[in-house]
């Protein structure tokens, strides 16, 4: 009854990878969730974590694998809602189909997997659920305007069940990380040399999330100073509008 229990989903790789290790280190028992098995097994066998084979994008799937884990773990402490997959392009250009994917995986797998696992979280009550979101969720950027927009979505999913379950013992975090560097989402390189100095490494998102636990902090930055530049939007959304607007933005290649 004193084991800690956490299901961190896109656990196979980045910010869910080292989040898991973190926890692990410290004496939690992870269950990993991802779609890849390869992946999967290379992070969870070294950790002794379980895990399962899981599109968080696929509410069937997400309660097939929900069903599973809370029969052998019927109190949760922790849930990581973790998984996202990347939207470089705009709206007018990007596949329909890609458009749509990425606001499955990124907004509702989260929503699915919380609805999912929601008994257990509340049996071990005190919980605690951080959702990896993005500081796209508060700035709309033309240029990956499908994926802000699914990150827009998870943060309001975010605040909106912190405070629905703050009575029912279950803390909702969402952190908001800025460029980071991981395999599903490779950053240097990809960015102008100015905006490549700001990229930080998925461990350092992964300490900030495992902070975050035990804690009534609806909301944390890393780096803090995105904090104000993700205000900016809500304070003066015209101003923003009309800079964003003196782009010239092509299709991505």
């Amino acid at each position: 009854m004193s084991e800690r229990v956490a299901v961190v989903t896109g656990a196979s790789s980045g910010i869910g990878a080292e989040i898991c290790r973190l926890l692990a280190r410290d004496g939690w028992r992870c269950v990993l969730l991802a779609r890849r098995e390869d992946a999967l097994r290379a992070v969870a066998e070294p950790l002794g974590a379980e895990w399962e084979i899981c599109d968080v994008g696929s509410r069937a799937d997400v309660d097939r694998v929900a069903a599973a884990v809370t029969a052998r773990h019927p109190r949760l402490s922790l849930l990581v809602n973790n998984a996202g997959i990347p939207g470089r392009h705009d709206f007018l250009h990007a596949d329909p189909e890609r458009i749509a994917e990425v606001a499955r995986v990124n907004y509702l797998g989260g929503v699915w997997c919380l609805r999912a696992f929601l008994p257990a979280l509340e049996a071990a009550a005190p919980s605690d659920v951080v959702n990896v979101v993005s500081v796209a969720g508060t700035l709309a950027f033309p240029p990956s305007g499908p994926y802000s927009a699914s990150k827009h979505a998870q943060l309001a999913f975010s605040r909106a069940t912190a405070a629905q379950l703050r009575r029912r013992g279950i803390r909702v975090h969402a952190l908001l990380p800025g460029f980071v560097e991981t395999p599903g989402f490779p950053q240097r390189g990809k960015l102008p040399p100015l905006l490549s100095l700001t990229v930080i490494d998925a461990e350092q998102v992964a300490r900030k999330a495992v902070s975050l636990i035990g804690k009534d902090r609806p909301e944390a930055y890393i780096p803090v100073w995105y904090r104000p530049l993700a205000a900016l939007q809500g304070l003066a959304p015209n101003l923003v509008a009309r800079a964003l607007a003196r782009g010239n933005y092509r299709p991505a290649a």
